[in-house]
């Protein structure tokens, strides 16, 4: 057996703040979308241990954080993110959804048929 002293993945998901709620950390992890060290874990309880690597998606974007300490609750952002050291790749660029109204405020009618009219050609 490992003598480190270990913790259940869903419980320090939820203590380092990545998700709101445990139940919901528990969700992700039965659908298999965390990996620790590089196996897919699909057990909210399985273990962690310091120094282990989770690899997860999170808002669109993949996580990859080293765990430093276990950490004994949820506290504030500070001491959660005091739990991990980040390692995930910098974040896509999102294209952007439409076009772009950049004189402030809501556009009017006019400008909006102006859009139009410049997105069709």
């Amino acid at each position: 057996m490992d003598a480190r002293p270990c913790i259940r993945l869903d419980k320090w998901l939820f203590h380092a703040r990545f998700f709101k709620t445990r139940s919901l950390s528990a969700r992700i992890v039965t659908a298999g979308g965390v990996r620790i060290n590089g196996t897919r874990v699909s057990k909210p309880s399985a273990s962690l241990c310091e120094g282990d690597t989770l690899t997860f998606a999170k808002d669109q974007d993949i996580r990859v954080v080293r765990v430093i300490a276990l950490g004994e609750r949820r506290g504030p952002a500070p001491e959660a993110q005091a739990l991990y050291e980040d390692q995930s790749p910098p974040p896509r660029e999102r294209p952007s959804g439409g076009p772009r109204f950049d004189k402030g405020g809501r556009p009017t009618k006019k400008d909006r048929r102006d859009m139009t009219r410049d997105r069709e050609g």
